[in-house]
């Protein structure tokens, strides 16, 4: 786009970029008269009707001359400059690193729910906490929608994608020597979420089958050996 347009113009990122490539470009464009900036936003499929959260980041000046088209866009007060070229994906990316933690969570509590000796309905669970309790939320909301359509989400497999930014934020924790256990956790078991009979447990199986006889379970018969 660079080659393309002329000076003065501006150019908005609104998807999810390494905020170290908003940067680099930030500062190739304004050689060329041409300002970027950079626009995290959340919200989602619902943004379409509740608006979309913006953290925008680059000129200030740009930004202000541009407000319109973000206000229009978000909800009341769902917009701010939070700083100078990468910080608005910046901060988009900490807050999908947060929201990683939050659904594991979630789901962590879930299943222990589910694992209970108790006939408990967890859409209505779902419900009564988002009266008053600490752990509402938007998440937690659509956690009842979804058991709500599907008690044992028995339409869907176990296998959860990640798009990036929970690994930039794991990333830049390790480089600023930042502690993200739950982050961690939450993006390493996404990880594991996609393998079937994976190695590093089969070795596990095989350790313990190796010192202590425990048994195992063959991959021919999948029965106890």
């Amino acid at each position: 786009l660079g080659a393309l347009l002329s000076p003065g113009d501006t150019i908005i990122d609104g998807g999810n970029t390494n905020f170290n490539d908003d940067v680099r470009r930030a500062a190739d464009l304004a050689a060329r008269g041409i300002t970027y900036l950079d626009a995290g936003t959340s919200g989602g499929i619902w943004g379409l009707t509740e608006g979309y959260c913006l953290m925008v980041g680059g000129d200030e000046a740009a930004c202000a001359r541009l407000e319109p088209i973000f206000t229009t866009l978000a909800p009341p007060n769902g917009y701010l400059r939070v700083g100078g070229p990468g910080s608005g994906h910046y901060v988009k990316m900490v807050h999908n690193g947060i929201e990683y933690g939050l659904m594991q969570a979630y789901a962590e509590g879930f299943e222990l729910l589910d694992r209970s000796s108790y006939d408990l309905d967890l859409a209505k669970i779902s419900a009564l906490w988002m009266q008053g309790s600490v752990v509402r939320s938007w998440l937690l909301e659509l956690t009842g929608r979804a058991l709500a359509e599907d008690p044992q989400l028995a339409g869907l497999t176990g296998y959860v994608d990640d798009s990036g930014e929970g690994r930039w934020t794991l990333q830049e924790a390790i480089d600023r020597a930042v502690p993200m256990p739950a982050l961690t956790a939450a993006l390493f078991t996404r990880f594991r979420s996609r393998e079937q009979n994976p190695f590093g447990e089969r070795l596990l199986a095989a350790l313990r089958q190796q010192f202590g006889g425990h048994a195992v379970k063959k991959a021919d018969d999948g029965g106890p050996a």
